[in-house]
């Protein structure tokens, strides 16, 4: 039985992974460019009109934040395309049928979607070290973070594709809410700088941890301390986990 579940895992794995890489120029370049646009523009032409950033160089505060944006984005629209695409396609309710448990057929398309995140934040990364000086604090923190992250925005997308009615609510729910998470938090600026009420809301966004964290890996500044970051992170991929199985057995929008 543990061998028919691995093998039913890591065919979805393999599906997920084959899905992004066979059009890597549209899926993995990206990103990467994005990155290096980001570091022109406000890097080099504005940094240093801002001057520094938590007793760090602005590009230095901003790497982190850059690279985890990359992380979440790439992990929740992988995820949320490829189970959209699979109930679209007809393609989920095979899967449904298969004798293997719900929670690893929500595994396989997570960890596809953790594959894409952790690759491209590497990627990423490798083209902000040419743009910054900062070296690594905590490595521990540094490689967790990404990891932790790109698995609660990949549940996250999964989560919307089940709700989706149409491709254009895939888009729109990014747009709506997650950039809003991703500047509300802290990616280009410190918490101690918002108003009192935007710091407060601010509170009660996952992603202010996330970003937090991973960059007190490499400077060793944060927003928020780091045992509280990792309670919330665990606390919100716990519950998104257990809300995407969820809707898998009740079967809500999938099958018909």
């Amino acid at each position: 039985m543990i061998s028919s579940y691995a093998i039913a895992y890591l065919t979805m794995v393999r599906r997920e992974v084959l899905r992004f890489s066979r059009v890597w120029f549209r899926t993995l370049l990206p990103p990467m460019v994005n990155t290096a646009l980001y570091f022109i523009i406000f890097g080099s032409l504005m940094g240093g009109r801002i001057g520094s950033m938590a007793s760090l160089n602005y590009t230095d505060f901003m790497m982190p934040g850059l690279v985890m944006m990359s992380v979440v984005i790439c992990s929740y629209t992988n995820v949320a395309s490829s189970m959209y695409s699979a109930r679209f396609q007809k393609y989920i309710e095979e899967v449904l049928v298969a004798p293997v448990p719900m929670w690893l057929i929500v595994l396989g398309f997570v960890t596809g979607g953790v594959i894409r995140g952790v690759l491209v934040g590497a990627l990423v990364l490798l083209v902000a070290v040419n743009f910054t000086s900062i070296g690594v604090f905590s490595p521990f923190h540094a490689l967790l973070m990404p990891l932790l992250a790109s698995v609660l925005f990949s549940l996250a997308g999964f989560i919307n594709a089940v709700y989706a009615k149409s491709f254009d609510d895939i888009s729109v729910i990014p747009t709506l809410l997650l950039t809003p998470l991703i500047y509300l938090g802290g990616v280009f600026y410190t918490l101690d700088l918002l108003p009192s009420f935007w710091a407060g809301l601010s509170r009660f966004n996952p992603l202010l941890y996330v970003i937090s964290t991973f960059r007190y890996g490499f400077s060793g500044v944060e927003d928020a301390p780091v045992g509280l970051s990792y309670l919330v992170v665990f606390g919100v991929m716990l519950m998104f986990f257990l809300w995407a199985v969820a809707l898998l057995r009740r079967g809500r929008g999938l099958i018909g």
